[in-house]
């Protein structure tokens, strides 16, 4: 056996032990029966939106938010338009929306203009609110996601966090392997840390906090490049545990185009080396006395990315070696081979188990359904270089620009499988 089988069967074992639990994870989903929840208490809600430049999406938005079947006297809507050029603010505040302008080119990102949004409300409605939902402007909800997040909400859980679905999951294999990973993280990841009583992560948008949490944060704190993340260490380690609604569904818009994905992906890891760099000591202490979800938190943010990374990279230096000396490379070239086909069997064997299982949420025609299981693994895997780039270039926040709107969804062939 050569050397470089025996480190690429060494990150493997480590692979398995690091994720090895999230098995027990898919056994929960699939085995357990999740509880009926009452309709709780009728509480107040903020609706908070960050948008820059989404004239085109915001709207769809606020419609969908209009269209709740959750009583509209306890919801209010405050948009932040965000370094806007176009007329995102006129559009919100023509559908009734609360809207505010924020023009700062230096504190650039999601978590500035969350920060600035508190700060006005805080000024403008000191009375407060029960709870706050955070959502994107490109987000559209399903009409009864309100109430469902209150069913949760009012079981005592200070932060709740919902399905995350898309609406143009069937555009391309782009849109698609992020969107099918969004349908596994809320299914057998999300779903199952709340069955089991570990905390959930909040994942970008789609989520609830209470006046509790929202009067100990005062405006957003974070601002890293996934402030989401960062907001879910935080609530973590002050001993929060962030609960899942599995009935609360909202759907969002995938990058379609490779360059805006990669920018995307790219800052998530980048920011997840920020959260090992700001939050990794104390989860790692916390992991070490016990607290499940700090381990998972830990586990869920980076081993995989750096894992793949340096097993890329030492396949790929061994390979330059062997070719430079004048040795056979086909051993070389079967051992990395080997590796990739490994990880293909792993991500199709998640992309086939999510799509058999959340079938009827899969908003395409059956036969991209299916053609997209083979293509998730390929995406998947483009993961490394995009870790690689993250780890070597300055990583900056920029905005995703959306255009997929109600008006053009219902123009296409698959108008009949549309939830809206």
């Amino acid at each position: 056996m050569d050397h470089m089988t025996v480190i690429n069967r060494v990150i493997g074992a480590f692979f398995l032990i690091c994720y090895a639990y999230q098995f027990i994870y898919t056994l929960t989903v699939l085995f357990r029966k999740e509880k009926d929840i009452p309709f709780g208490k009728a509480n107040r809600f903020a609706v908070m939106v960050c948008a820059r430049n989404e004239e085109r999406v915001i709207g769809d938005l606020i419609e969908s938010i209009h269209n709740q079947t959750y009583d509209q006297k306890l919801i209010r809507i405050f948009v932040l338009a965000d370094n806007c050029s176009d007329r995102t603010a006129y559009v919100a505040r023509q559908a009734g929306a609360t809207v505010y302008e924020r023009y700062d080119e230096k504190h650039v990102g999601k978590g500035y203009a969350l920060s600035c949004l508190m700060r006005h409300m805080q000024s403008d409605s000191p009375e407060g609110f029960d709870g706050y939902l955070v959502f994107d402007a490109d987000n559209i909800l399903a009409p009864d996601y309100i109430e469902q997040m209150n069913r949760t909400f009012s079981e005592g859980h200070d932060i709740v966090t919902g399905y995350r679905n898309s609406k143009n999951y069937g555009d391309n294999w782009i849109s698609a392997g992020t969107g099918l990973w969004y349908l596994h993280e809320s299914r057998y990841l999300n779903h199952a840390r709340h069955i089991l009583g570990i905390s959930c992560h909040v994942n970008g948008t789609g989520f609830l906090f209470s006046r509790k949490v929202a009067e100990e944060l005062g405006p957003w704190p974070f601002h890293c490049l996934v402030e989401d993340i960062e907001f879910s260490a935080n609530e973590i380690l002050k001993g929060y545990r962030i609960a899942f609604c599995p009935t609360a569904m909202l759907y969002d818009e995938q990058p379609t185009d490779i360059i805006q994905s990669w920018r995307q992906r790219r800052r998530w890891c980048r920011g997840g080396l920020q959260i090992y760099r700001r939050y990794g000591l104390s989860l790692a202490r916390g992991a070490f006395h016990g607290c499940m979800s700090c381990f998972d938190l830990i586990m869920s943010t980076m081993p995989a990315y750096l894992l793949s990374v340096i097993s890329l990279g030492l396949n790929l230096l061994n390979l330059m070696h062997c070719m430079a000396s004048g040795e056979s490379i086909m051993t070389m070239a079967g051992s990395l081979l080997k590796m990739v086909i490994g990880m293909y069997v792993i991500m199709y064997t998640v992309g086939l188990l999510t799509t058999v299982t959340e079938w009827r949420n899969i908003r395409t025609s059956p036969k991209r359904k299916i053609l997209f299981i083979f293509t998730f693994p390929l995406f998947m895997i483009t993961y490394i270089p995009v870790a690689v780039s993250a780890l070597l270039f300055k990583v900056e926040w920029k905005p995703v620009e959306h255009r997929v709107t109600l008006s053009s969804l219902r123009m296409r062939e698959d108008k009949d499988i549309l939830p809206f």
